[in-house]
């Protein structure tokens, strides 16, 4: 009856242990899978929409650029990390990737807190064609492999 006692309380233990083990992170990609838009826009389709779709709209594919462009020399698509290009994943390199992370996370909401007091004021045309124009850059973001 001892051996049970000890058996169940070392298997106890031993699961304690493990579920506040550190888990391993999965390595961060350059470019998030959330940094995506769902579709593409034509110039009637934005006509009919009203100004506060427009404005979304227009913040939301400024984000994906903020959070894309800089990282094209990179990757252009979700997955790619430091140890997928060969740089080292030592903790200076990983600090430096958050921090960037971190920064480009504050520069966001600081833009979307101006887009959203001030969008309201811009013309509506000059919205659409803002639009038209990131949707554009995004569009050629896909050809970016055939210039390697």
């Amino acid at each position: 009856m001892n051996i049970k006692v000890i058996v169940i309380s070392l298997s106890l233990l031993f699961f304690t242990g493990m579920s506040y083990a550190q888990k391993k992170k999965a390595p961060k990609s350059f470019i998030s899978e959330k940094v995506t838009i769902s579709k593409y826009h034509n110039k009637g389709e934005l006509e009919r929409m009203h100004k506060g779709q427009l404005i979304t709209l227009y913040s939301e594919r400024i984000e994906v650029l903020i959070k894309t462009l800089p990282y094209i020399a990179f990757a252009t698509k979700p997955g790619i990390t430091m140890a997928t290009l060969g740089i080292p994943t030592n903790n200076d390199n990983k600090k430096a990737l958050d921090s960037q992370f971190d920064s480009t996370d504050t520069f966001m909401e600081e833009s979307n807190t101006f887009l959203v007091e001030y969008l309201p004021y811009a013309d509506t045309g000059s919205l659409i064609t803002g639009i038209l124009f990131y949707e554009d850059i995004m569009k050629s973001l896909h050809q970016y492999n055939d210039f390697r």
